[in-house]
């Protein structure tokens, strides 16, 4: 890599840094005369706006295992896999109508806390054991393995310091500020990742059609491999063991959707930091209509990239 790119990579990753950190630090500041209770640490206060919590909620799920994972699917099965995303966003507008009325109304900090006062402290114990461990051994294990997989990619970082790193940076603000230090930076987070990722699609079409920009290497790209445009895999697609077809769709991944977003407490606890219930429904509206332009910042790029290397007449034709 040449050593001017890689210096500003290096400029640039430790402004984004500094910058992050200092959001965070500067919400999660103790007002003079007043003191943080339980309220303004998980539930920042309850004081998010609805473009906050719907930023919020989107910063939280398309971390570095969207953009790395997601981008490798649409290399692997193309377009299928935004069945996710275009299928959370209506899970979405289901948890904003159905679930989230009553999570308010019982005004819970947390999901277990919800579960112990439905059925049993027992079952909140078990519960609360069980996401703990998922969230350390599975959510964040992959969050920080492929942030750091992408820092040793572009920037040289080995993995080990990348996970050291990431993770004691991530908790120089979340821990002392709560959920509010979580929110204000997601949502300049969620800046960044959304307008990177649209430039990072426009850049990679762009390429593909030779310079001719987006639509022209839209174009490009379902003329070459217009299979990997099909939303529904049949049985003789290798990836079908993966997205089985529309049983996936009508089946199981309703659950794991409504898991996900409706009792996931990294998730929806945004939206118990609302101002109203008007306020978290026009949130998680928000966050749905971000969930539509996923496909296009994560999916279409890799999908870009399997032309790029299996498709020689589009190579022979960029001068490769």
């Amino acid at each position: 890599m040449n050593a001017g790119f890689q210096f500003l990579d290096y400029v640039i990753f430790i402004v984004y840094a500094i910058i992050i950190l200092g959001i965070g630090l500067w919400v999660s500041r103790d007002k003079k005369g007043e003191q943080k209770n339980a309220e303004d640490y998980f539930l920042a206060s309850k004081s998010l706006p609805w473009w906050a919590i719907g930023a919020s909620l989107i910063a939280a799920n398309i971390s570095a295992e969207q953009f790395i994972g997601m981008s490798g699917s649409g290399f692997a099965s193309g377009l299928a896999i935004a069945s996710y995303e275009w299928m959370a966003a209506i899970t979405l507008i289901i948890v904003g109508k159905y679930f989230l009325p009553i999570f308010i109304e019982k005004n819970i900090y947390t999901i277990p806390e919800f579960v112990e006062k439905r059925f049993s402290s027992n079952l909140k114990t078990i519960l609360a054991i069980f996401w703990i461990a998922l969230y350390v051994f599975v959510n964040l294990a992959s969050v920080l393995y492929l942030g750091a997989l992408a820092l040793e990619t572009i920037m040289g970082v080995p993995i080990v310091y990348g996970v050291i790193g990431l993770s004691l940076f991530a908790a120089a603000y979340s821990l002392y500020g709560g959920l509010s230090a979580v929110a204000w930076t997601d949502v300049v987070q969620v800046v960044f990742l959304v307008f990177g990722g649209l430039v990072t699609t426009y850049l990679a079409l762009d390429y593909v059609s030779g310079g001719d920009g987006f639509f022209s290497g839209l174009k490009t790209v379902y003329n070459a491999v217009p299979e990997r445009f099909e939303m529904i895999l049949d049985k003789s697609n290798p990836e079908y063991k993966n997205l089985p077809g529309i049983a996936v769709l009508v089946g199981g991944m309703w659950v794991a959707n409504l898991y996900y977003w409706g009792f996931n407490q990294y998730i929806i606890q945004r939206t118990l930091a609302a101002k109203s219930l008007k306020e978290a429904q026009k949130g998680i509206l928000f966050a749905a209509f971000l969930k539509l332009l996923i496909p296009l910042i994560v999916v279409l790029p890799g999908i870009a990239a399997f032309v790029m290397i299996n498709d020689p007449e589009i190579m022979k034709n960029l001068g490769m």
